[in-house]
């Protein structure tokens, strides 16, 4: 059972970006993308107008400095390799959304890091928030995943932009 890591938020925080549960490579790293090959940290270093190639605490400052959090739908799972199709079905323990979302009362706008997390989030997570998700911005955006091989980084990265437009900043 891959256990996932607790969120990056600050109260401030005013926009949510959800994976599905970490790669075998970030649980190696402790580390949010750890996958030195995910687009996810260049991008949002580029968004944020950093220089490239911070270390991981710089980079989790730089987000929640800019009011952004950063979670997984999935607390936990079953999943053989880090192919979120092979999360195995029935084994998923979702986040705890209501006391998430209560603790940081300016999320407006949730965007989910590709179709796996979307999915896994409406189906686990949108149930339990019933009326809290009728004021909330939901948004699906491409995976920063290697495996999402179809999208080059730059077009990942035009995708992406929403969030900065969400944050004001884009």
């Amino acid at each position: 059972m891959i256990q996932g890591f607790g969120p990056i938020a600050t109260r401030d925080a005013r926009v949510l970006i959800l994976g599905t549960v970490p790669s075998a490579a970030s649980l190696a790293k402790g580390q949010y993308f750890g996958n030195a090959r995910n687009a996810f940290w260049p991008i949002m270093e580029t968004l944020l107008g950093a220089g490239p190639g911070l270390t991981y605490e710089r980079r989790v400052a730089l987000v929640e400095g800019a009011g952004l959090a950063v979670w997984d739908v999935l607390a936990g799972a079953e999943r053989p390799g880090s192919l979120d199709s092979s999360i195995v079905p029935g084994t998923e323990v979702v986040n705890d959304f209501p006391a998430f979302l209560a603790a940081q009362p300016r999320i407006g706008s949730v965007f989910f890091n590709g179709a796996k997390a979307e999915a896994l989030f409406r189906r686990f997570a949108l149930p339990m928030l019933q009326q809290a998700c009728a004021e909330l911005r939901l948004q699906r955006l491409p995976s920063t995943s290697p495996a999402n091989a179809a999208l080059s980084q730059e077009a990942k990265l035009r995708a992406w932009r929403a969030v900065a437009d969400a944050l004001g900043t884009g």
